[in-house]
Formats: structure tokens, C-alpha cells, sequence
């Protein structure tokens, strides 16, 4: 019999000079890179130290190595040991606030007219309509595009990532003296609609009763699909690529002269973009729903998530394929957790297709297995569950020294303070580790620490103390980047941030 094949091993140094030589192919050379910076991250003899604290009266953003205070004034990087100032802007007017921002990476394997639009940006809405195109490295303004002086814009979110984003407008809403004279207002909100490298308008679409109908209560965009949200908690969905084509009354160009403005220039002052995506019909209507809190979308093929809105099915989560509405097998999902604050289901981040449903003490990662053109629905299948540890459970029925049984008229939350639970969950893309926040409930103040487990299997792979105390009662964020943990949260009317590098401990 031949000799059982002895298990390669290499060190940090073997994989570098491999790569450098290339003789790896993609995956392998993915799996090795991967390796590179697990074994730099998880040794025992390297841990996160506490470097760097910030309070803010105002919230505190972090993306992508950036931290952000005082409504995007002041910004921080987190590639050095501390962070360390980038550019700090000097004092502006309530006009000039920034309301929003997105962080724009430099584009691969595309070549731009010009030289800027190959660095990392800002795009910031200020609160006079203008979006602003900013250097992420120094705070130089590279661009300026006028929106309009007719509609309040106030939010900036990704359609898909890196490619196209768009730009919301507060809602229209009808006052007490049009509703008595009888007067309605038929377009309700505006979306600007741009794509990214470089910065190009593909369109104004306005939000109206004839095209969407009434009692409509917010619109978002995500990967082209349309999503309204109404009163009666119904939210339907609909194709933005066929909305474009139907509708789109001219192609404007951001510097180019209009005849929707009488030949004016498009995005300057004072006339911004004009409308020139106009719904006169409702749309073709892709799938509709009645959900607590909306639909997510993701999975392979298409499927989707939502919670009934009864307050019976509270915690009651369905996934349906967005095909044909069917429910999967397996695919009503609910924990029956008794907690304060309540479970929370999402699609993957690292796009794989799987569902992450995140209760207080137990988190089931689930994948959905479809085949495509098959009849058959698709089946929701649980890939591993973590669970936190739990020792001193206080039960229902205590006896006491007589003999008598007392039963407590309140059962012990789910989520009670003095029991370890999970608060968050973070995905490092580049590590492919799953950062989870965990509360243990022990001494006066609540503690709370972090543990990576490997994403494919669940394992876990170390435990990270934070050195703050943890108020469970207050909203935080918590963020992990290669060598970087970041912990964001709120104390009353301040906002605190906490950054952790990874350093080397000698004995």
C-alpha cells in the first residue's frame, strides 16, 4: 500500500515567493493570498490594541480605512499605527452642510479621460443641492453639479456598487390648505439617477400618482430594481432598465447645453438637471409583497425576504424565489426568541447567495438550493449555526425551603443584559471571516469582546476583548478591516469611536 501523502505546508515567505513567480493559478492564488493574511491576522502572538479614541457631537462615519466627524469636515485615515489626519475643511455655512456622502473607489482595468477620476472620491450632497465630487486622499474639490432649485434632495445611497448611485428628494407631501381647496399634487418624491467613471447623468425620474398610485411612502434603488413602499405596507417592484427605456425623454449630457432648460447648461446654476424621465402609465410590475420592514433581494437565481406585516408573524420571516413567487421548502424562518431587541435576516454580503438570520443567542447561516428551469422550488437548507454560551439561565420554577413552588410571572429575555448575546455581525471580504460582537453580561458594566470565525465552516478562530464598557442600550457599529477593528457608539447626545490595530506582543 502506498505511504499516506504528507500535508504541504508553507510559511508566509514560500507563498509570497510563489505568487511573485507565477505559478499559481486564480483560485489557488486567491486561496494563498488568503492564507498570507490569516497568518498575519490570527497568530496567538499578535493582538488588537486599543490606539486611537474620538467623542463627536455629531455622528462619526467610517469606510474603507476613512473616518469621518462633524458632518464629513473632518477626516481620518487608519492605515498608519494611529489614525492621523487627512484634511480638515474650514467652517461652513447650514447651506454648505454636507447631508450625505459615498465613498468612490478608483476604477480597474478602465482608462479615464482624466487623471482624477482614477483616485478615490467623496460624493457628497450638501443641503443647497449641490453633490460635490471631492478627493478622498486631500479634500480638494474636483467637481461640482447644481441639482435644482425646485426639489429638496437629502439622500445618497449605491444602485450597484462602485457603478451607479442615486440621489432621493424628501417627499412632496400635501398641506392642510391644498387638501381643502381640493388641489393634489401628483409627483410625490425625485430620484437623480448618475453613473460613476466618470460622473455621468442618466436621468431625472420623477415619483408620481399615475404612474405609482397613491399612498406611496418611499422609494429605493437597488441592482436596477425598483422598490416602492406604501401605507398599507405593500411594496412592489419594478424594472428601473425598462422604466429608462419607456420613459426617457432626452439623453442629457452634465456640462452640455439642454432644450429642456432652453438650451442652458445642464447641472449649473440656476436651473440644475431637468426631469426627463416621465411615468405617465404604471409600469410593468414585477412582484409584490406585504412586508413589516421591505424586501432584500439577493441569492442564485434571484429569491427574496420578507416579514409579513400581522403582528402575529412578527419574527416570522418568508423566502420566496422572485421568479414566480413560490415559497421555498424550509423557507418560512423564525427563532421564537423572547427579546427586546428583535432577530435580524439579510442576504450574504460577500454575495454567495446564502441568508445570515442573527437572533440573541444562536446565528444560522442558511444557503438556498435552487436549480435553474427546474419546477421544482428551491430548498433552504441550514450550512452551520453558531450559538453563544449560556450557563446560568434563571428557571421558570424555583422551590423553595419548605417545599413550595414558586413560578415566576415573567420569563428571562432572550436578550438579557447578565446573559452573553450577540449584538453584531461584520464580514471581512479580504480575510473571509465573519466579526461577531458578543456581550458577556459580567460585572456591574457590560463587556463585550469579538470573535472571528471562518465564514466557509464557522469555526472559530479567536476572541478579541474591547477594552470599553458596552451599554446595550445605546445603538453601536462595529467594523473589521484587515488589521483594523473599529468600534462606533453612541452615549447620550455623543457619538464615541474607538480604533484597534493589530500589533505584535513580545515576551
Amino acid at each position: 500500500m502506498a505511504p499516506p501523502r504528507r500535508k504541504m505546508t508553507f510559511n508566509t515567505a514560500d507563498l509570497l515567493n510563489q505568487r511573485s513567480r507565477g505559478i499559481l493559478d486564480t483560485g489557488t492564488l486567491h486561496r494563498f493570498c488568503l492564507k498570507i493574511l490569516r497568518n498575519i491576522t490570527l497568530p496567538e502572538n499578535r493582538r488588537f490594541i486599543k490606539v486611537w479614541s474620538k467623542t463627536s457631537k455629531t455622528a462619526i462615519m467610517y469606510e474603507s480605512g476613512r473616518i469621518y466627524c462633524d458632518n464629513y469636515q473632518n477626516c481620518y485615515s487608519c492605515v498608519h499605527d494611529q489614525p492621523q489626519n487627512l484634511y480638515k475643511f474650514p467652517k461652513k455655512s447650514k447651506q454648505q452642510k454636507i447631508e450625505d456622502a459615498l465613498l468612490c473607489q478608483s476604477p480597474l482595468g478602465k482608462t479615464l479621460s482624466s487623471p482624477s477620476e482614477h483616485k478615490p472620491c467623496l460624493l457628497a450632497l450638501t443641503a443647497d443641492n449641490w453633490l460635490c465630487r471631492i478627493s478622498a486622499e486631500t479634500g480638494k474639490e474636483l467637481q461640482r453639479i447644481y441639482l435644482s432649485p425646485k426639489y429638496k434632495y437629502r439622500y445618497l445611497a449605491w444602485n450597484v456598487s462602485q457603478e451607479t448611485f442615486y440621489i432621493k428628494s424628501v417627499q412632496n407631501k400635501e398641506t392642510p390648505m391644498s387638501r381643502q381647496a381640493g388641489i393634489s399634487q401628483n409627483a410625490v418624491m425625485h430620484m437623480a439617477i448618475f453613473r460613476v467613471f466618470p460622473l455621468q447623468i442618466v436621468g431625472i425620474l420623477e415619483i408620481n400618482k399615475k404612474g405609482f398610485g397613491r399612498g406611496v411612502t418611499d422609494v429605493v434603488l437597488s441592482q436596477g430594481v425598483l422598490a416602492v413602499s406604501y401605507s398599507n405596507k405593500s411594496v412592489k417592484l419594478y424594472s428601473l432598465e425598462h422604466i429608462v427605456q419607456r420613459c426617457l425623454t432626452e439623453e442629457l449630457t452634465l456640462g452640455q447645453q439642454s432644450p429642456l432648460l432652453g438650451h442652458r447648461t445642464v447641472g449649473d446654476v440656476p436651473f440644475g438637471i431637468p426631469v426627463n424621465i416621465h411615468i405617465t402609465e404604471p409600469p410593468p410590475l414585477l412582484f409584490e409583497a406585504f412586508s413589516h420592514n421591505g424586501i432584500q433581494i439577493g441569492g442564485f437565481p434571484w429569491h427574496c425576504i420578507y416579514t409579513p406585516p400581522h403582528k402575529k408573524h412578527r419574527g416570522t420571516h418568508y423566502i420566496c424565489s422572485l421568479k414566480d413567487s413560490t415559497l421555498a421548502k424550509n423557507g418560512i424562518q423564525n427563532m421564537n426568541c423572547c427579546s427586546l431587541e428583535s432577530d435580524v435576516i439579510f442576504f450574504h454580503p460577500a454575495g454567495s447567495g446564502r441568508v445570515i438570520h442573527i437572533g440573541p443567542n444562536t446565528i444560522n447561516v442558511l444557503k438556498i438550493i435552487s436549480e435553474l428551469n427546474s419546477p421544482l422550488p428551491s430548498e433552504v437548507l441550514e450550512d452551520y449555526s453558531l450559538t453563544t454560551h449560556r450557563s446560568n439561565l434563571r428557571p421558570r420554577v424555583t422551590v423553595t425551603s419548605s417545599g413550595r413552588a414558586v413560578r415566576s410571572r415573567f420569563q428571562q429575555l432572550d436578550d438579557d443584559p447578565t446573559q452573553e448575546t450577540f449584538r453584531l455581525l461584520e464580514y471581512e471580504d479580504e480575510l473571509d471571516l465573519l466579526a461577531i460582537a458578543v456581550t458577556n453580561g459580567e460585572g456591574e458594566e457590560g463587556r463585550a469582546h469579538v470573535q472571528l470565525h471562518d465564514n466557509q465552516t464557522g469555526r472559530l478562530q479567536r476572541k478579541i476583548d474591547l477594552d470599553e464598557p458596552w451599554d446595550e442600550t445605546y445603538p453601536h457599529e462595529l467594523f473589521f478591516d484587515r488589521d483594523t477593528i473599529v468600534h462606533i457608539e453612541q452615549k447620550g447626545s455623543q457619538f464615541c469611536c474607538h480604533v484597534y490595530k493589530l500589533r505584535t506582543i513580545t515576551k
